[in-house]
């Protein structure tokens, strides 16, 4: 499995270049006015998983991720996108560079205006006089659009490829590869919209959209950022949001509040953790009175109500809750947790649901799979088959005639 990428989408002005700046520490540019992010923003933010260091009492050195108080931080890439408006599959707006970089995500976040702070056309206004619902809906629509359209572009291609022999979902995969859409997204996807067994040359526009909408769900599984909660308007039209979109996970957010937390850390001037519910402050007297002020805001506003930013979180539910990934750490000696060099728990992989030890050897080097024979669980030092399926927080050290790994 290669880095996860995950995808940040949303109106202009709904503040995903604060969440990105947030989760990666970076500085991209912020402002008011429309469509601030034109081109598109990739950085190295973290999902963070409970280390299995403190289970076997070692402490580690890790190379491809970092060990904080027990807790792994491992990196995943996270793209701004440039902000959507109505009718951006039409190419409106920076609609078409939008979605070309949106196919190239394994999971989207969606950041909405929690407080009602931008109008239809992305420009800021009054809290509570726009509408994060109708926001929501509407770049919905932009991403089904796209897919529709790409579809249909592509009909004679596919149409060939049924006559050729090949199934339909063999034939649409071939088109849909390079926006990271598989076979087996797209055989779920007739499944679903009832569509298996009708022939595509007399689908109808109505099953175009169906099977689009259907298609893009398994895909690009979303999650809803519902963000600016620390704004008074804000839990109104959250508790619409989730009210009227219970299939899907709507998370509180106060990006701003994460940022300021991580700044405040990366100065020396708090403690804090991404993601935890608390922070302490080690320097009052490194503190403006403005600092002071923001942070207790945050503790008792954002903190105090929803435990969380929400930043963190939102990344970590879309990693191993919506693509299910699972952690697992490949060692060379299964007795001592290290690598070759003595590195003890060097790395962590990031490996989807269902995945076996052949993949993680395919993972860990190509090679490792030629001769390839059996992992040794360092827990119970069991020999595992080839098709053992991973499990979470599993540390295997793999067996090949070719070498160890």
């Amino acid at each position: 499995m290669a880095t996860v990428k995950v995808g940040l989408i949303g109106k202009t002005n709904t503040g995903k270049t604060t969440f990105f700046n947030a989760a990666t520490l970076g500085v991209a540019e912020v402002s008011t006015y429309p469509f601030t992010t034109k081109q598109p923003n990739y950085g190295t933010a973290n999902v963070i998983s409970l280390c299995v260091c403190r289970e076997f009492g070692v402490k580690d050195n890790p190379r491809n991720s970092k060990c904080v108080e027990g807790w792994r931080y491992i990196p995943i890439e996270l793209i701004d996108l440039p902000g959507l408006i109505k009718g951006a599959w039409a190419g409106k707006g920076l609609g078409n560079q939008f979605l070309s970089v949106a196919s190239q995500s394994d999971v989207l976040l969606h950041v909405v205006d929690a407080s009602g702070s931008v109008d239809e056309e992305g420009r800021l206004t009054e809290p509570g006089s726009g509408d994060p619902l109708a926001d929501y809906y509407d770049i919905e629509e932009e991403l089904v659009m796209w897919l529709m359209k790409l579809i249909e572009k592509n009909d004679d291609k596919i149409i060939k490829g049924v006559k050729s022999g090949k199934s339909l979902a063999e034939s649409m995969a071939e088109i849909l590869k390079g926006v990271k859409i598989s076979e087996e997204h797209i055989v779920q996807a007739l499944n679903l919209s009832n569509l298996k067994n009708k022939d595509f040359e007399n689908w109808t526009p109505l099953d175009d959209k169906k099977f689009s909408q259907t298609l893009r769900e398994i895909a690009k599984p979303t999650i809803v950022v519902a963000n600016k909660m620390d704004l008074d308007t804000a839990p109104e039209y959250f508790k619409k949001l989730r009210d009227n979109l219970p299939d899907k996970i709507v998370v509180p957010c106060s990006a701003e509040a994460e940022l300021s937390l991580r700044r405040a850390e990366q100065k020396g001037l708090i403690k804090y953790i991404p993601g935890q519910e608390t922070f302490e402050i080690i320097k009052m007297d490194g503190l403006t009175e403005r600092q002071k002020w923001a942070l207790d805001y945050i503790a008792k506003k954002i903190l105090g109500e929803y435990m969380r930013t929400g930043v963190q979180f939102a990344l970590n539910v879309a990693v191993f809750k919506l693509l299910k990934m699972n952690t697992v750490y490949p060692v060379y000696d299964p007795q001592k947790l290290s690598d070759k060099h003595g590195n003890i728990l060097p790395d962590v992989l990031l490996m989807p649901d269902n995945s076996t030890v052949e993949d993680l050897a395919k993972e860990i080097h190509t090679e490792l799979t030629r001769g390839l024979l059996y992992a040794i669980d360092a827990r119970t030092g069991l020999r595992l088959p080839v098709n053992y399926k991973l499990k979470d927080r599993d540390v295997l050290s793999i067996y090949s005639t070719t070498r160890r790994g």
